[in-house]
């Protein structure tokens, strides 16, 4: 099977050094390439041209990575790419990636670029877990991952639900609190609405800032045993070698920075670590496989250089890049504050017009509702001037009306003096027929009495009658022996009274209604800004869903052993070591014979 594979292999590598060309794809953390390249080409050649396509200047932080039976290697510079273990396929794919980590984030990145490839690779290992993250500052971090995307916060565009469908969060944090994806959104929004004013390139530095002060950044973790078997972890970082327990990524159990290890090697798969003092114990390990012993001295090596160039002067080419960096940054900053100033007189210019245009629409109005009352103006004065014609031909009518009825009346004057005398006799005729009709009511109040006389006689005549009667029928009775008792009668009504007695109902209802110098102050400021945002959701937290790395940084933390603690006591340091270092160095440079890699550990 191993003869086959090795057979397969060697024709497969045959077949490239017989093709000319070969093609590579690359992958960014924001894009995919694919090149051509020679079969002569080193790992240098493809390094280079991808820098270039990217405009690249600083390439001692980035390389290029594969993965090969399952474990990440990195492409050697000084090899042939198809010389090495490389991926057998066509394209052959490599992510270009950074594999060293800057001490001081603000004070080495120079470019644009540099920030943008950094800022995007960290935030992925953090949402991945790979890089341990505390809550609240997971939320500020999330803040300004936003701010870097979407620009100034504003309210209008911005409204509830516009992060929906964004990762800002590692899940780990969205698990270990009783809180919705609304509650979380609204937390990250008020952060987000503090870095008004800061452009991209600003957030995605503050966004790094925070990010290189926790305590797995920047480290690269590797499964090893000590001589008694014991599993423990070696942690690789720009301050030199840690060892960790598995269960504890946090917290090293021991450490070796660079200026005090003298001599890093390996044998197969052990590898020893000597320290500076002669007395200091040499610290030896054994790691899984050749490959990753060969992996861990590759990052040391290139760590260490890193290490020994930072506490030299900046060579020629490095202070250009970085003088050219600051006059592009202030050219940019000066584009920035060009544009906000145009963005102000934009925004001042629309609300103007604005304005304008509300008042061109209020006067259109108020001219409208003038027309429409001079025209009814017009319709009235129509109107009475119609009425004040209809007026004056009925004024003449009235006129012509008023001399008929004076006619009229002379007429009946004149026919009123022929009929006085009429009149007069006419008086007296009345005059007579009077004293006729009061003589005949004179006798008709004589019969009247009379009648009334004559009614009372004939009452009295019919009561004799009934008496006469009543007599007769007594006398009768007696003498036929027959009693006859007359039946009566009588009826009484009673009268009912009832009283009535109204209740009169009364209604309540009332109702009521209420209702430090820069650097410490901004350490400060980002320190309130973290107790702050801890304070917040801690009493939404669910203790049982805490990570062993959880309870192990909250741990550290109250007893003051952060990474930020650390980060201080090596930049003190790291000016003490540089003269003694470089004693040291030639010393054990004059006195050892050892290879020239070792030569310069």
């Amino acid at each position: 099977m191993a003869s086959a594979l090795a057979a397969k292999m060697g024709f497969n590598s045959l077949l490239r050094k017989q093709a000319r060309n070969f093609r590579v794809r690359i992958c960014t953390m924001e894009s995919e390439e694919e090149f051509n390249c020679e079969v002569k080409w080193k790992g240098k050649d493809l390094f280079d041209l991808v820098c270039r396509s990217l405009g690249l200047w600083e390439t001692w932080f980035f390389g290029l990575q594969y993965t090969i039976k399952d474990t990440v290697a990195w492409l050697k510079m000084e090899k042939k790419i198809l010389d090495q273990e490389v991926p057998n396929e066509e394209p052959i794919t490599f992510f270009f990636l950074v594999k060293f980590y800057p001490e001081n984030i603000e004070e080495e990145l120079v470019q644009e670029i540099t920030q943008r490839l950094f800022f995007l690779q960290v935030k992925k290992k953090i949402l991945e877990e790979e890089i341990h993250c505390p809550p609240e500052a997971s939320v500020l971090l999330a803040s300004y991952a936003v701010h870097a995307k979407y620009g100034d916060y504003d309210p209008n565009v911005h409204e509830p639900g516009f992060l929906a469908e964004e990762e800002l969060l590692p899940k780990r944090v969205i698990n270990l609190y009783q809180m919705t994806a609304e509650m979380w959104e609204e937390r990250i929004t008020v952060c987000y609405a503090e870095h008004r004013g800061r452009t991209r390139d600003e957030a995605e530095m503050e966004y790094l800032k925070i990010a290189q002060d926790l305590d797995m950044y920047g480290i690269n973790y590797f499964l090893i045993r000590n001589k008694k078997g014991t599993g423990l972890l070696l942690g690789v970082d720009a301050l030199g070698l840690h060892i960790y327990e598995p269960e504890n990524k946090l917290t090293p159990k021991c450490s070796f920075p660079w200026n005090e290890i003298r001599n890093i090697s390996y044998s197969d798969k052990e590898f020893t670590i000597k320290p500076v003092g002669k007395k200091s114990n040499t610290f030896k390990f054994i790691s899984s496989r050749l490959r990753v012993n060969k992996l861990i001295l590759q990052l040391c090596i290139g760590n260490h250089d890193l290490f020994m160039r930072r506490r030299q002067v900046d060579s020629l080419e490095i202070q250009q890049l970085k003088a050219q960096a600051k006059k592009e940054r202030a050219r940019k900053q000066a584009e920035w504050q060009r544009l906000q100033r145009e963005k102000k007189l934009r925004k001042e210019a629309e609300r103007a017009r604005a304005e304008m245009e509300r008042k061109l629409i209020q006067l259109q109005e108020e001219a409208h509702m003038a027309s429409e009352a001079l025209l009814r103006s017009e319709q009235t004065a129509d109107l009475l001037a119609e009425k004040a014609q209809i007026a004056e031909e009925e004024a003449k009518l009235l006129a012509q009306k008023a001399a008929e009825v004076e006619t009229e009346m002379q007429r009946i004057k004149v026919t009123a003096m022929r009929g006085q005398e009429e009149r007069r006799l006419m008086e007296q005729k009345m005059l007579e027929a009077e004293m006729r009709a009061l003589k005949e009511s004179e006798e008709s109040e004589r019969r009247t009495k009379e009648a009334e006389q004559l009614k009372q006689d004939l009452q009295e005549a019919r009561e004799s009658e009934r008496r006469a009667r009543n007599k007769l029928l007594e006398i009768t009775s007696k003498a036929i022996n027959a009693v006859a008792q007359p039946h009566a009668d009588i009826y009484s009504r009673e009268n009912l009274s009832f009283d009535f007695k109204d209740t009169d109902m009364k209604r309540l209802s009332m109702e009521i209604e209420k209702e430090k110098v820069e650097y410490m102050e901004k350490s400060k400021h980002l320190q309130e800004q973290l107790n702050e945002l801890k304070t917040e959701i801690e009493s939404l937290k669910l203790k049982e869903r805490e990570t062993p790395l959880d309870i192990i940084h909250n741990q550290n933390t109250e007893q003051g052993t952060s990474k930020q603690i650390k980060k201080l006591l090596n930049m003190f340091r790291k000016k003490r070591y540089v003269w003694h270092l470089r004693v040291r160095f030639v010393r054990i440079k004059s006195s050892n014979g050892e290879t020239h890699q070792n030569n310069k550990l």
